[in-house]
């Protein structure tokens, strides 16, 4: 029985912590709607100070012309504007960029293409080198699927005019929301992340950070926290963190929205949110010491440890899927398990966390739009798939506490134009990786789960398991099936241009 008594202890202490997290939900909405900002409007510029727009840009032949058109709209003194291009690129989007540039600088506009062959750094290392040609007082950051309104500058620098102010983040908007129901589960995700952590942490005066694009920063902000560095992968997080323990604060307009494009097939998902766990631990275990020895108010400390410790919880999910099967089996064995006690404990967990997960994105939900109700129905797909990602997030934590060298994988970008199959065939797709069939196999696992439960009559556990079972092979499955039909249709399309290259140059007349 003893081995019993210690599957059941572990599986309530995993419960236990993640309730931590659960909690923090509701104390950010609480924050939200406690500190309700001043509605005193901010004056617009009289002084137009000089700004430099850095368009840090790695592959992405399908997004950079409609980024440098938008960029290029900016209504602001054409005088005082300089723009970036900082390349990496290693194939026809640097062609692509040169060309526009040409174009552009040609009609007047301070424009200026930086190409690196050696990548050192990747994104942080094109931003730092950039940042030594920059001429701005004020530096501007776009990502290369994003388009900026022409009022952006206009909107976000007269918040500079207060000397303490480091940073002001704009929110994200989505070119392609409704391409697929992976494109409205992340636009839902995105928008309660900016809404109520953002919105909550910035108006109580807790640190929140640059999320590497649609931002401003002071050019002497970055300077005197140390600068772009590149030993996590989450440049952004890092800086951030740094800079507000020098002194310097940060503002986030939810009401300047620059719209970008969410990844629409799950590998290139799941490629961003690995480097974003991976990264959000490395700067962990690189700052927390130090925000934890600052003298800052513990609510702010306190913050912090749940910020940077976020993706914590994915390995404790992890966990508990697991230990799932072992615990209803030891409950059994225990004879803990008649119908009326199952019923009432695992009802109340769930009830517990999927309240907990409801009402934040419901919340956020009714803050940003009208028709919020029809919305709700994405959220058990939302939940099964926060879920389903438990793998693929663990997998990024442990790689980084074991120090593995970092490599910045780019999220694909295809370009918001056309339909919910539009990124199939196309360059940059991702790959499915050995986790996607280890996923897939815990849908499996969950599947015993719950046919387990219905054998001992532990009813109440089986939505629970479901939502599990449901968000491993969400997210297994269509990996597979998205890799597969990516290369299948890649595959066509060089045949077809195969055949076409054929008839134009017959092989009789092909000099060898």
């Amino acid at each position: 029985m003893r081995v019993e008594v210690l599957l059941l202890a572990g599986y309530l202490g995993t419960i236990a912590l993640l309730s931590a997290y659960s909690w923090h939900r509701y104390h950010l909405t609480r924050l939200y709607r406690k500190h309700r900002p001043a509605a005193a409007r901010v004056a617009p510029l009289v002084v137009h100070p000089r700004v430099t727009v850095q368009l840090p840009v790695y592959n992405e032949m399908y997004v950079i012309e409609p980024l440098l058109q938008a960029v290029c709209r900016l209504d602001y003194p054409r005088a005082l504007l300089q723009i970036q291009v900082l390349d990496d690129s290693t194939d026809e989007t640097t062609e692509i960029a040169e060309r526009a540039v040409r174009r552009l600088a040609a009609a007047g506009v301070d424009i200026t293409l930086r190409h690196r062959l050696d990548r050192a750094g990747f994104k942080a290392g094109a931003l730092a080198a950039g940042l030594e040609a920059a001429t701005g007082e004020y530096i501007a950051i776009f990502d290369a699927d994003f388009q900026p309104a022409p009022d952006f500058l206009r909107r976000t620098l007269p918040h500079f005019r207060d000397a303490s102010v480091g940073m002001v983040q704009a929110r994200w908007g989505h070119l392609n929301e409704t391409q697929s129901l992976l494109t409205k589960i992340q636009a839902i995700q995105l928008d309660a992340h900016f809404i109520l952590e953002h919105g909550g942490r910035s108006r109580s005066g807790r640190f929140f950070n640059f999320n590497g694009t649609a931002g401003v920063w002071r050019r002497s902000a970055i300077e005197t926290a140390g600068g772009w560095q590149h030993d996590t992968l989450t440049e952004d997080l890092d800086l951030s963190y740094r800079a507000q323990l020098e002194g310097w604060r940060f503002v986030f307009l939810p009401d300047v929205v620059a719209p970008g494009e969410v990844p629409p097939e799950m590998n290139g998902f799941k490629a961003q949110q690995y480097r974003w766990a991976k990264g959000s631990t490395q700067t962990c275990c690189k700052l927390l010491p130090r925000i934890l020895r600052a003298r800052l108010p513990l609510a702010t400390k306190v913050e912090a440890v749940f910020h940077l410790t976020a993706y914590f919880n994915h390995p404790l999910l992890l966990l508990l899927s697991v230990l799932m099967l072992p615990a209803l089996y030891a409950r059994h064995r225990l004879g803990a398990m008649n119908w009326y006690q199952g019923l009432h404990v695992d009802l109340l967990v769930f009830a517990s966390a999927v309240f907990s997960f409801a009402s934040f994105y419901t919340y956020s939900l009714r803050e940003l739009h009208p028709d919020w109700i029809p919305r709700l129905r994405y959220l058990p797909a939302l939940l099964a798939l926060a879920i389903g990602m438990s793998a693929n997030n663990t997998a990024a934590v442990v790689a980084a506490f074991a120090g593995r060298t970092n490599e910045f994988t780019r999220t694909p970008k295809y370009g918001a134009a056309g339909g919910t199959r539009n990124w199939l065939g196309k360059r940059y797709g991702r790959s499915a990786s050995i986790l996607a069939m280890a996923e897939t196999a815990m849908g499996l696992y969950m599947t015993l789960a719950i046919a387990y439960a219905f054998v001992i009559g532990a009813f109440g556990s089986v939505p629970f398991l479901l939502l599990f079972q449901l968000g491993f092979l969400y997210t297994g499955v269509l990996s597979l099936v998205q890799q597969r039909a990516n290369r299948r249709l890649r595959e066509v399309s060089r045949k077809r241009a195969a055949r076409i290259a054929e008839h134009a140059y017959p092989s009789s007349l092909v000099t060898k």
